[in-house]
């Protein structure tokens, strides 16, 4: 996986994931309904989602798609409504009954542990969640779980088709990290794409992988 050109980490302040254990530990009560109903997100969510399917580049637009760690379903409803068809995927129950998502065919699952086919999905996109599964490049299980979300994503992924995660990560050490990983477990060719990569509130990090066999 390669990263290209070097700018600067700066983020000082805890994030969410860093505080709590287990995704499910955060997102709960006031925090989830907050998030869930925030307009700001979802206005945010979308511009991300739009960056996401250029970097997809999908031909067919009858793609079927997989939103891994969906959330409340900000980026499987748009991909909806642009025409896509979309499973929905995320590990948090009350998230999937926020709205009335049936449409998006809501599955309730750890994206570290997908319950699909081998060669499902046309392309697999997720939006603010690796980090939750991959935060510090010391923890075993942390690596477990990276290592087996890649394989499960080569698994049901098409041969030539695309994933692109977009996350937060607070270092390069950590990106090259996840880098290393996938490509010592997977056939996954790819690299990371940097918006913005000198103006540290605008930047957005994307990974994209390749499955070509």
């Amino acid at each position: 996986m390669n990263m290209d050109g070097e700018f600067n980490f700066n983020v000082k302040r805890k994030r969410p994931e860093e505080e709590y254990e287990k995704v499910s530990d955060y997102f709960k009560g006031d925090t989830l309904r907050k998030y869930a109903s925030s307009k700001s997100m979802i206005r945010i969510q979308e511009k991300i989602t739009i960056r996401a399917l250029e970097l997809l580049n999908l031909k067919n637009k009858d793609a079927l798609i997989l939103d891994a760690g969906c959330g409340p379903g900000f980026a499987a409803i748009y991909l909806k409504e642009l025409g896509y068809r979309i499973v929905a995927l995320d590990l948090i129950p009350e998230f999937l009954s926020f709205y009335e998502i049936n449409d998006i065919n809501p599955i309730n699952s750890d994206m570290c542990f997908t319950p699909f086919q081998p060669n499902t999905f046309d392309a697999i996109i997720s939006i603010s969640a690796l980090q939750w599964v991959f935060r510090d490049i010391d923890n075993k299980n942390m690596q477990f779980l990276l290592t087996n979300l890649s394989r499960s994503f080569f698994h049901i992924l098409k041969p030539n088709s695309r994933i692109v995660f977009q996350f937060y990560p607070k270092s390069k050490v950590l990106m090259d990290s996840i880098g290393k990983i996938i490509a010592n477990n997977t056939e996954f060719t790819g690299n990371f794409v940097i918006d913005n990569p000198n103006q540290s509130k605008k930047r957005k990090i994307f990974l994209l992988l390749d499955k070509h066999i």
